[in-house]
Parts: C-alpha cells; structure tokens; sequence
C-alpha cells in the first residue's frame, strides 16, 4: 500500500506512479490542500517562488497558472531570480520538485472559440491552451497532474473541458483533473452533473467543482451531487477557492474549509490571487481546519531530503 499524501515525505512523492497518487489522495480522507500559484510575476519574497512559500505554510499539492509549456519559467527560481521571463528553463519543473519535495501540476485551458461570452473575452497564449501538442510537452517538462480549466474571461466551456480529458487521456501521463472553478466568463452552469459524468467518463481523475461558498448560487447541494456521483465512478473530487476569496478574513476560510470537507472533498485547493502574505497565510488556516496542528506543522517542518 502507498503512503498517504499528508503523510509522504519527498522520496516517496518521487516514486509514485499516477495511481499511487491518486491513492495517496484518497487514504488522506479529506485532508489534502493544494496551493495554486502564479509563476509569472513576482513572488512575494523576490527570489524565493511563490510555491516554496506554499508549501513552508502547509500545502502538499502544487498547481501552477498561467505557465506557458513553451516558454516554461517560474519567477524566483534560482537560475532566473532576475525575473527575466526570456530566461526559460527546460528542466525547470524538477528543479522546482527538488526544491519542495511535493507533487506539481499545471493549468491548461480548454478554449472555445464559439463559447456565449458573459464577460470580454480574454486571449491567452498557445502555451496555456489545452491541446495534444501542450499535454505532451506537459509530460515531457515532468508534470504529475494537469487541470483542465478556465481562468477569468477565457472562454472555456465544458464541452471543450471534456474533449480536453479525451486528448490528455491520449497524451498526458500523470493525473488528469478537470472541471471549474468559476464561470471562465461563460454563460453556463459552474456545476453540471451530465458535464460532470462526462469528464469521469473519458477519464477524468479527479472531478473539480467551486468551494461551497465561492461561486454565486453554487449550493451545497450542487457540490454534495457531484461528489456523490465522483465516488461511485473512482473518481476524486478537488473543491476550489478561486474567487479572490482565498484573500478573505481566517473565519471565512474556515467556513468554507469545514463546509467542504462535510461534503467529501479530497482536496481543497486555494489560490493566491496576488494577495501576498494574506493568502499565503490562508494556507495554514485552511490546513488547521481540515486537518489540525499536527499534520499542518508535520507538513512545515518535513525536510525535503527525507
């Protein structure tokens, strides 16, 4: 049997294979945070990456937004603390896991180019865009898992979501997340159960759905559904702060953290919206909810050289 996640020391997270991953998701029960970052602009402390910080507060998953697979760099590593952004880095991916120790997934975005706008539409680069061509470079720039989704104004809708799954199914070796986390600046439901089933269907991982108390009119009825449907299929189900509120006072983060996790969610993400040691610091809040002290300061304290 594989070690939990929680639990899991950087030699383990090196060795598992995508479906001990997965089982060292699901025998945390409820209890994994995982911290979005974005790696273009500068971190908080200037030549340390946002993600390090991340995980220093308690995360044990890393995402990373807007990461461009052809034009990969990561603001604050080492070789690049000039924040140069033409200083790109092929092997920046395994220089960041040997820095944290921790399993590093990406953000691509399934557009549609026909989507109902509810918002200006907002073009983002090839490099972002979920395709067979940038899952394989994802796979070959050393990503555990990839998330397919929209960030604000994208235009991504959850008939493209699905036919990304089918292509990351075909090209992508790691885990394979989908879902949203809010509108994506589409006039469409956030949670759809058929769209839901779909993903899991062609192969979806895990199922990613709003936090309970992040998306307008997301119930947690919505969200219980979804889970329901997740675990009856072997599917996980990754709830998501990512409306800005991961920037929000501790009390809310623990209302959200606690709801959530009464739901069945195996992972709660929380992003970090360029809030600074606000959001960072949220991390620990919503570790100490959903797991307590212990494992919060087990996580902190781990050495990556275990």
């Amino acid at each position: 049997m594989v070690k939990r996640l929680i639990s899991a020391n950087a030699s383990d997270v090196a060795t598992f294979t995508k479906e001990e991953l997965k089982q060292s998701i699901k025998a945390s029960e409820g209890r994994v945070v995982l911290s979005e970052n974005v790696v273009g602009e500068a971190p908080i402390l200037g030549d340390v990456t946002t993600s390090e910080l991340a995980k220093a507060f308690g995360a044990d998953m890393i995402l990373l937004n807007v990461f461009d697979v052809y034009r990969p760099y990561i603001a604050g590593m080492p070789e690049n603390n000039s924040l140069e952004p033409e200083l790109f880095n092929e092997n920046v991916i395994s220089d960041l896991k040997r820095l944290i120790g921790l399993p590093v997934g990406l953000n691509l975005e399934p557009v549609d180019e026909k989507a109902t706008m509810a918002e200006d539409k907002l073009n983002i680069a090839k490099g972002r865009q979920a395709s067979a061509e940038t899952l394989q470079r994802a796979s070959e720039l050393g990503f555990d898992f990839v998330l397919l989704t929209g960030n604000p104004g994208t235009g991504v809708t959850n008939k493209e979501i699905a036919h990304a799954v089918s292509l990351a199914k075909e090209n992508f070796d790691g885990l394979i997340f989908s879902g949203k986390m809010h509108g994506a600046g589409v006039s469409e439901p956030v949670v759809n159960l058929e769209a839901a089933q779909e993903f899991i269907e062609r192969g979806a991982d895990v199922l990613l759905v709003p936090a309970v108390g992040t998306v307008w009119g997301v119930r947690e009825k919505d969200v219980a559904q979804a889970v329901d449907l997740a675990h009856e299929k072997d599917a996980l189900v990754m709830s998501a702060i990512g409306t800005s509120q991961e920037g929000a006072n501790p009390e809310t983060i623990r209302q959200i953290a606690l709801k959530n996790k009464t739901l069945g969610v195996d992972i709660q993400h929380i992003g970090d919206a360029n809030m600074g040691l606000v959001g960072i610091r949220n991390i620990t809040v919503l570790s100490d909810t959903i797991r307590g002290a212990r494992h919060t300061v087990a996580r902190i304290a781990r050495s990556v050289n275990r």
